[in-house]
């Protein structure tokens, strides 16, 4: 039996961990992260990991002498790293005799770097997917071993096109992995797909709503960081609210102002509006219509006239 070592963080890592053992593979261990507070919507790889025997290793950072003299020691066939959080040095994928393989979030060579899955919605992207690679020094780099493709409906939101990509890596790694230990797998360059596109992390303050641009990028936004992350925002003369969700209309309203209506509160952009589902400031969350006008106009937000 093939043997690994594996590091893996989110619901992502945790299915393709699932997927890992279906194939066969004996994991000699996880390194993974202490779930936090707010990552509760989610089954971390520890507790599959617990239930099947794995040893659980959690190191504050990965790519110590320590942790590097660990993993030589278990001489392990193959690496895998399934949504780690740190980049792994050079010098652990020369251990494993087999390869060392990285999943990622995209179908690469697009969509390269972090938040893959918030960036493809908020660049309005209509397919995506999730591709195992071998890995070098450099991120999202190698050659390609495996590919899935997921379509992104109109209304995906991050949370949503994260679990169908946690499903979809399950089943992409039990496929592929057979094939890498049986040495037959087919290799391809992320250089012969065309040029490679890159995104960098994201902050919560990177969900400012430009009510300068267009509603469809507004929605894009929206959807890109819905719950359980930060959420997009208004920011305006008398502190932020949250948009947790909301959605496209035909309804007219001005850029920057807000209006409400029978159906609810509308939120102008300088192209087009959305009609307001979900408001937050601080911990409290509305889904009531009547709030959110006053909300709005309470934070010095101009009524339409």
């Amino acid at each position: 039996m093939a043997t690994a070592i594996v590091c893996a963080y989110s619901p992502v890592g945790r299915e393709a961990l699932a997927g890992l053992v279906a194939a066969g593979m004996e994991v000699l261990a996880l390194y993974t992260y202490a779930q936090g507070p707010d990552e509760g919507w989610f089954s971390p790889p520890a507790a599959l990991a617990a239930q099947l025997g794995i040893p659980v290793r959690m190191e504050p950072r990965f790519n110590e002498d320590h942790v590097y003299q660990a993993c030589l020691d278990l001489r392990p066939d193959f690496l895998f790293s399934f949504y780690f959080r740190e980049m792994i040095q050079a010098r652990f994928l020369d251990l494993p005799t087999s390869g060392a393989f990285n999943l990622h979030g995209s179908l690469l060579p697009n969509y390269r770097g972090r938040a893959p899955i918030n960036w493809v919605l908020l660049k309005g992207e209509t397919r995506t997917g999730i591709t195992l690679h071998a890995m070098t020094p450099r991120p999202d780099d190698g050659d390609i071993v495996g590919q899935s493709s997921l379509p992104i409906a109109w209304d995906e939101t991050a949370l949503s096109l994260t679990l169908r990509s946690a499903e979809a890596s399950r089943e992409l790694v039990r496929s592929v992995v057979p094939d890498l230990v049986a040495g037959r797998v087919r290799r391809i360059s992320q250089k012969t797909l065309g040029p490679s596109t890159y995104f960098g992390g994201r902050k919560p303050e990177d969900g400012e709503l430009d009510l300068a641009g267009s509603a469809q990028a507004g929605f894009n936004l929206i959807r890109a960081v819905a719950d359980p992350w930060p959420n997009a925002f208004v920011r305006s003369p008398g502190g932020l609210v949250k948009v947790a969700w909301a959605l496209p209309t035909a309804a007219p309203c001005p850029a920057g102002h807000f209006r409400p209506t029978a159906e609810g509160v509308l939120l102008g952009f300088q192209e087009g509006a959305l009609r307001l589902h979900a408001l937050r400031r601080g911990a409290v969350r509305s889904e009531r219509p009547t709030e959110h006008g006053q909300w709005l106009q309470e934070l010095g937000l101009p009524e339409a006239p």
